[in-house]
């Protein structure tokens, strides 16, 4: 018995061996993995039948609270469904805000975060958006909540933004509520902004917003940079401590607004505003000549009223043929004259030869008479 077992045991140290060491028994071991995958699909059989058949005959109670949890997880889906729909609306809204940016004449494009520097004391990243879709230097990127930074390396099909937070890299800023001015500038954390040489009697406080000024004539005006978190005061000190966090996400914000700013110069928007004003005006000058047609319209009008009450019997007849060669306003005189100077039977005489129908003049002066 033992001498079996020490044959058994070497015979099985050198199939090792020879396993391991050359490929004579490769054949061998893929018909054997045939075998034994029979072997292994009948050993699990009993396992798999008795899956299936607790499947096919699971008890009512299992059926009604999976019932009940699928009607739970509904109703949740369905509340999801509802704010979802809020936000689809509130996404609309903002897009419609996004496309005012014309009213102010700015023009943002979309753009991607595709790359971020490696190096710790640099915070810089890559968008895709470069030369070919009309990138320029030190133009502004900014976020959904304010100023992130902007362009300083162009390439083709991509460019690199400098983040406000680089070391580097300062913003001129106003305060929102009272516009005391100062500039921001990176500290290397990502978190946190600091403001230069302000004063220690400034009126500044926390929680004021600061807004970009425009004055560095890179940034547009108004657009929200930082929100002060800190201020310090130190009697022995000229400038106090201000501490700002940046209200763009830095670390977060994966899109991103590139904005055309006008470069134009105030005379020139002047000049190009009063343009656009006079096409206006040419186009819609229609409507605005009515304004003085009333001065014409009325000035017959009042000259007729006079006239109304004085021609009352026989004037009538005669003004109409004089108007034909004669303003309005010399018609009205000669009635009212021969009215009060001459009886009203001669006048129609005189006035017989000069008007072609005399049918209704004799018809008259017979009524008189």
């Amino acid at each position: 018995m033992g001498v079996r077992l020490l044959v058994l045991a070497v015979l099985s140290v050198a199939l090792m061996v020879v396993d391991a060491r050359f490929s004579l028994l490769k054949p061998a071991r893929s018909q054997m993995s045939l075998v034994l995958m029979d072997a292994y699909w009948i050993t699990d059989l009993p396992g798999r039948l008795w899956e299936g058949v607790a499947s096919q005959f699971g008890s009512r109670t299992e059926l009604v609270a999976e019932n009940e949890k699928l009607k739970t997880e509904n109703l949740l889906l369905q509340g999801r469904l509802q704010k979802l729909a809020a936000l689809t609306e509130q996404n609309v809204r903002l897009r419609e805000l996004l496309n005012s940016s014309a009213l102010v004449n700015e023009k943002v494009e979309v753009a991607e975060l595709i790359g971020m520097d490696p190096n710790p004391f640099t915070h810089r990243i890559i968008i895709n958006k470069g030369e070919r879709d009309g990138v320029v230097l030190g133009q502004p990127v900014l976020d959904a909540r304010g100023l992130m930074g902007q362009v300083v390396e162009l390439m083709p099909y991509t460019s690199r933004v400098l983040l406000l937070t680089d070391t580097t890299h300062s913003i001129p800023v106003q305060v929102n509520r009272n516009g005391l001015r100062a500039i921001a500038s990176g500290t290397g954390n990502p978190e946190r902004l600091e403001l230069r040489h302000v004063a220690d009697t400034a009126d500044i406080k926390e929680g004021d917003l600061l807004v970009s000024s425009g004055l560095g004539q890179r940034f547009p005006a108004g657009y929200p940079v930082a929100t002060v978190k800190e201020v310090i005061h130190d009697s022995g000190q000229p400038f106090a401590i201000v501490r700002a966090v940046p209200t763009a996400a830095l670390n977060r914000s994966r899109y991103l607004l590139l904005v055309f700013s006008d470069n134009r110069t105030a005379e020139e928007r002047a000049n190009d505003a009063a343009q656009a004003q006079e096409n206006l005006d040419a186009q819609g000058g229609g409507p605005v000549i009515p304004a003085t047609v009333p001065k014409t319209v009325t000035a017959p009008a009042a000259a007729a009223t006079p006239a109304a009450p004085a021609a009352t019997a026989a004037p009538a007849a005669t003004t109409p043929a004089k108007p034909v060669s004669k303003p309005p306003a010399t018609a009205s005189k000669p009635p009212a004259a021969p009215a009060a100077s001459k009886p009203p039977a001669a006048q129609p005489a005189a006035a017989r030869p000069a008007a072609k129908p005399p049918v209704t003049a004799p018809a008259a002066t017979g009524g008189r008479e």
